[in-house]
């Protein structure tokens, strides 16, 4: 036993001290950061008994069950928790944080907001305020509190989450900060495993792939087809590791078919390094990184010999346990490659694979989708399904000038959480646009979301951050993408599609371009077109929705970063 480790510390500290509540409560601690929830929730149900209603074992009880998939239960703990200590600001995040899964997004606002009023000047509780409030498109005080993270940030002061920050007007030197004060934190905490024994791959490279979104999730949307192409690859074995339990999804029983799948949902940290240095993984794929419901712990705990950031983190990890990040020249261009801890591979082809095997169901009406019919003169329909969390002020109003120069047009944008397709309308309204012109559309099954995507004309980017996948989705779907490529990854990923499509000149190079662009497409019903005819074709012949392609080039680029 190692009487080192903290976690094992605190174990001895309740065997010496069985009736100290709080030796139990900083057991609950570090069993949770381990990821043991359900050895957490007994410690924390042992603090209770002890001391009923300490806050501090009620909201690690909470985060316990938050982390068992227990919603109602935490939320019920963590409000107990914060009624027992309205001053303490990091149960009022906490709370925010539950009440965010279980859907009630105001009152997450709230709880944030409370915090920051507690804790004014902690940046990274202002971290959490921006991001929900971006996500409800409140934009109230937006400019001090991005400008409050981004100084803290910039002078390592705040260790704030970096999937949120890629939302900021960031550099990506500063985006790199965020990674490294993140990854620095993580590193202190974890102990790595001991080096492995090198295998002899006489059954070839064996490539491992962790994340959470292994089903009917973007991630597994973009990924199916990929792995199903694999399957024909000689000298390569794919394994995922789920983190996320079987949703029944056609897309799980296909990446099932195609791989060999190991289910490591709610399992322990330790336990999921153990699964894939049990299985021998020589290269291991992190399609999660900073993005939240992911493992990063794992990947801190070396558990292969190479370890790679692709795919869902379109940022560096800035992690020294990660040793490269996989692109391609567009998305990812010389100039960026100083302000990535990574060393850079890079496919001929975007980085992004894609579901070429999906169908698109025929179009419903288009009264059904609250979308005008088409006339002469108007019926334009421009779209945005971008989360909501990306539809900052600066976008809208480039969409929404579009808006007033083409008579009879709407935008057409995926509905919000809580309040936020009223402040939309508010906002447009602001801005001289009539608030009904902004069409919402409700989440969707994938095939009837990509059926209704047919009625869209032309899908208005936002900036910083891009349209990822629901620009795939809109290309494959024969919807042309209009973007302003700028300096970071995440606002160049829309870009990179276009630019293996072959479509440059849907990549424009300042918001005045963007707007005349669009506006002159929607005002030119022949011009328009013309291009969705270009997309079609150019969708069906590029390389770009190519996965057997892409697998011959994926498996270079294994072969190139495996161990020797």
């Amino acid at each position: 036993m190692n009487t080192a480790d903290p976690r094992t510390q605190a174990r001895l500290a309740v065997e010496r001290a069985p009736h100290d509540a709080m030796a139990w409560i900083m057991l609950c601690e570090y069993e949770l950061d381990a990821g043991d929830a359900r050895a957490g929730e007994n410690a924390a149900r042992r603090a209770l008994s002890l001391r009923p209603g300490h806050p501090e074992a009620l909201a690690r009880l909470g985060r316990a069950q938050w982390m068992q998939g227990q919603r109602n239960d935490a939320v019920a703990s963590l409000r107990s928790a914060a009624a027992n200590a309205p001053r303490h600001p990091g149960i009022a995040v906490w709370l925010g944080h539950v009440l965010e899964d279980v859907g009630e997004a105001e009152a997450a606002a709230d709880a944030y907001a409370q915090a920051h009023v507690i804790a004014p000047d902690e940046p990274q509780i202002a971290a959490y305020l921006l991001a929900w409030r971006r996500k409800l498109c409140d934009w109230r005080d937006l400019d001090a509190l991005a400008l409050q993270v981004r100084t803290a940030v910039r002078h390592g002061r705040a260790m704030v989450e970096p999937f949120a920050f890629l939302s900021e007007d960031s550099t990506a030197a500063e985006q790199l900060q965020c990674a490294r004060l993140r990854a620095s934190a993580l590193a202190q905490a974890i102990r790595p495993l001991p080096p492995a024994a090198p295998r002899a791959r006489t059954d070839g490279i064996r490539a491992g792939f962790l994340s959470n979104g292994f089903g009917a999730h973007p991630t597994g949307l973009l990924t199916v087809a990929l792995f199903e192409a694999l399957q024909a690859s000689e000298g390569i074995a794919a394994h995922l590791f789920a983190l996320n339990p079987d949703d029944g999804s056609l897309v799980r029983q296909r990446l099932r078919a195609a791989t060999q799948l190991h289910d490591v949902a709610g399992l322990p940290h330790a336990q999921v390094a153990r699964r894939i240095r049990e299985a021998g993984i020589d290269v291991l794929f992190d399609l999660r990184g900073w993005g939240g419901g992911g493992a990063p712990e794992v990947l801190a705990m070396r558990p292969a010999p190479v370890q790679v950031n692709w795919l869902a983190y379109p940022g560096t990890s800035g992690a020294p346990w990660i040793d490269y990040v996989l692109a391609d020249g567009f998305v990812l261009p010389d100039a960026l490659a100083p302000h990535f801890s990574e060393r850079v591979v890079r496919l001929p082809r975007c980085f992004q694979p894609s579901d070429s095997a999906r169908a698109i169901p025929p179009a419903p009406p288009r009264r059904e989708c609250g979308l005008p019919e088409r006339t002469g003169d108007g019926g334009v329909v421009f779209c945005c399904f971008n989360n909501s969390y990306k539809l900052n002020p600066c976008s809208m109003e480039r969409a929404l000038a579009v808006l007033r120069a083409v008579p009879g047009s709407v935008l057409w944008l995926l509905a919000g959480p809580g309040h936020a397709d009223e402040r939309l309308r508010g906002f447009a309204q602001a801005q001289g646009v009539d608030p009904q012109r902004l069409v919402f559309m409700s989440k969707q099954p994938h095939a009837e979301y990509l059926a209704r995507l047919q009625h869209a004309d032309l899908f208005l980017d936002t900036g910083p951050y891009n349209a990822h996948t629901t620009a795939s989705d809109a290309l494959w779907a024969g919807c042309p993408v209009l973007t302003r490529p700028g300096d970071t990854f995440a606002a160049r990923v829309a870009g990179s599609l276009n630019h293996h499509l072959g479509l440059e000149a849907m990549n424009v190079d300042s918001d005045e371009a963007f707007v005349a662009r669009a506006v002159d497409l929607g005002r030119d019903p022949e011009a328009l077109a013309a291009l969705r005819a270009e997309v079609a074709r150019r969708r069906n012949g590029s390389g770009l929705f190519d996965m057997s392609g892409f697998a011959r080039d994926f498996v270079e680029a294994v072969r190139l970063m495996a161990p020797p």
